[in-house]
């Protein structure tokens, strides 16, 4: 909506009106073919119901509207306009492009950020000074700062209460299992089968990886590339309860003595083509499980098995 032609000093050119509010342009865009000035606002409203130039009925889509040339817009700043609080007393006369400066520390902008002067210093807006009365709105700041604490408080014995149910859950399922474990030596030995059964069929399910190039291996990998690699490990089917020692394997303080320094790394690579490893899938990465080599000795393997992550050299066998 355009600025009330009133308000300006002088006579306004027409060719500065919106044709559509009749207003002052305000924010004005321009029509590329049959060049027609509008209001941005009015022009917006205007396609909301039909895509056609008010003026001339021409096509025309908010696509094709463009800024209004600068001959315009020069002649726009220069109009003097009445301040939009002449109203509430003010006087002042500005250039069209100094009002919104000017309204911003105009002493009769009811919207103008004030401080009480009666004692709590509180800042507010200007038009609500009149009915601001410290004592009672300090009382209600005290009372809304109450009610969050009681909140909060109520949450916190929530969260505390839930928090001592799960943990008790997890001590009482945790005695039931040693408990069990206890009264039936068996069980051990049939959750280990389970257990190896599941890594077996994860294992069987991955391609098999050749590596190229042993150098590119990634002794340190940090924190965003060993997320990465969990994330493919739990999209591949690795049973869950590997998955958080297979990526601590993943790092060289976690490898046994044939991979431990860099040293023995170099001296033992002409051993690594003799690893079965498997490919982490899309990943310059490969498994090497311990149930699938047990030939290379426990110097070269660790339970469950090692992740290792390489720059490159990493490709899939064809079986």
């Amino acid at each position: 909506m355009g600025y009330d032609v009133t308000r300006f000093q002088g006579t306004v050119d027409k060719d500065l009106l919106c044709p559509i509010c009749n207003g002052v342009l305000e924010r004005p865009v321009q029509a590329p073919r049959c060049e027609h000035a509008f209001c941005e606002d009015c022009i917006s409203h205007w396609f909301s119901q039909q895509q056609t130039c008010p003026v001339d009925c021409s096509e025309v889509t908010a696509a094709h509207l463009r800024p209004a040339p600068r001959i315009m817009r020069n002649m726009l700043s220069k109009l003097q306009i009445a301040c939009d609080n002449a109203v509430f007393g003010c006087s002042a006369v500005v250039r069209l492009d100094n009002l919104q400066a000017h309204l911003r520390d105009c002493e009769y902008n009811p919207k103008r950020p004030v401080a009480c002067e009666q004692g709590c210093g509180l800042e507010m807006t200007q038009d609500e000074l009149p009915h601001h009365h410290c004592v009672m709105h300090l009382s209600s700041m005290v009372q809304q700062q109450q009610s969050r604490i009681d909140e909060l408080e109520k949450t916190s014995a929530k969260h505390r209460r839930q928090l001592m149910e799960h943990r008790s859950d997890l001590q009482l399922l945790k005695a039931f299992v040693n408990a069990l474990r206890s009264d039936n030596p068996n069980l051990q030995v049939l959750e280990e089968t389970v257990m190896h059964d599941q890594i077996l069929e994860w294992v069987t399910s991955l391609q098999p990886a050749q590596v190229t190039h042993w150098g590119g291996m990634i002794s340190t990998p940090d924190a965003a590339l060993q997320a990465d690699i969990r994330s493919a490990l739990e999209e591949s089917g690795c049973p869950s309860f590997i998955i958080h020692k297979l990526i601590e394997n993943a790092h060289e303080r976690s490898w046994p003595l044939g991979l431990a320094t860099l040293e023995t790394r170099q001296m033992n690579r002409r051993y690594y083509e003799n690893y079965m490893a498997k490919r982490i899938p899309d990943k310059q990465a490969v498994v090497v499980m311990t149930c699938e080599n047990q030939h290379m000795g426990d110097d070269m393997v660790k339970e469950p098995g090692l992740i290792m992550i390489f720059a490159h050299g990493v490709e899939e066998l064809e079986i």
